[in-house]
């Protein structure tokens, strides 16, 4: 659904079942990167009579820690080329409070569609569940220390925002002697999470020598963060050729094609 008559602040009202856990979860982990697609990911799962989330804000400090790794693990071993899930026996129990029995392999066989729920949670809601300001203007509302600020009332949009393409894009290099073709890159994330890359563009060369770096131009800005999902760097296997992807920093001139 792209538009509804809901305002930010019934969205806010809405996911304040997640808002908790983030504010956890950071707290603890300290990494909010991290912390969003965590949170996330708990989200998507947060469906029928799952609803681990529910649990986070009343758990103690070491199992919000053991929860928040958990997360994490499944995320980062989704960019891997055959992901095994390590087990993840809190989620699990959690998952059980509502009588249903999640295994790892579960999210490795739904790798396309964790990543597209949990893409869609972080592009439209989580922009404002984890926006530190709005949440703010929210409080200082309820307790009527304001009136009902127009970025509250404005009404929400599910359709993930536009934003430009650098913001969506992410920087790669090759392994000295081992590039890969950029049909190759593309169809590594389309067949493991779907139509979410919109091109991929490679060094320019002459002479007949092989690119060394190139750029992904994602859909949506959330499936950098998967990618990413809080670290700087990380390091994909293609084909037995490994790849490193950062995000993308825009320079004066580019040499992309």
């Amino acid at each position: 659904e792209g538009s509804s008559t809901m305002t930010v602040r019934e969205v806010l009202y809405m996911y304040f079942v997640a808002r908790q856990p983030y504010d956890r979860f950071v707290s603890v982990c300290g990494n909010p990167e991290q912390a969003r697609n965590a949170v996330a990911l708990l989200v998507w799962l947060d469906q029928g009579t799952i609803s681990a989330i529910h649990h986070v804000p009343g758990i103690d400090a070491g199992a919000v820690g053991i929860v928040a790794e958990e997360a994490n693990a499944i995320l980062e071993c989704l960019r891997y080329p055959k992901p095994m899930v390590p087990p993840i026996p809190l989620i699990s129990a959690l998952c059980m409070q509502g009588g249903v029995c999640i295994e790892p392999r579960f999210f490795a066989f739904h790798q396309d569609l964790v990543v597209c729920g949990v893409s869609h949670f972080l592009d439209g809601a989580g922009k404002f569940v984890f926006d530190d300001r709005l949440q703010v203007l929210l409080r200082k509302s309820e307790t009527g220390l304001v009136g009902n600020p127009p970025e509250l009332m404005a009404p929400y949009s599910s359709l993930p925002l536009d934003v430009p393409e650098d913001c969506r894009s992410m920087f790669i290099t090759f392994s000295k002697g081992m590039p890969l073709l950029r049909e190759e890159i593309f169809d590594y994330f389309r067949k493991k999470w779907g139509d979410c890359v919109v091109r991929v563009l490679m060094e320019k060369t002459t002479g007949g020598s092989m690119p060394m770096y190139g750029q992904i131009i994602f859909k949506t800005e959330a499936v950098v963060q998967l990618v990413l999902n809080g670290e700087r760097l990380v390091k994909i296997s293609i084909d037995q050729r490994q790849i490193w992807l950062r995000k993308y920093v825009p320079k004066p001139t580019n040499a992309a094609d």
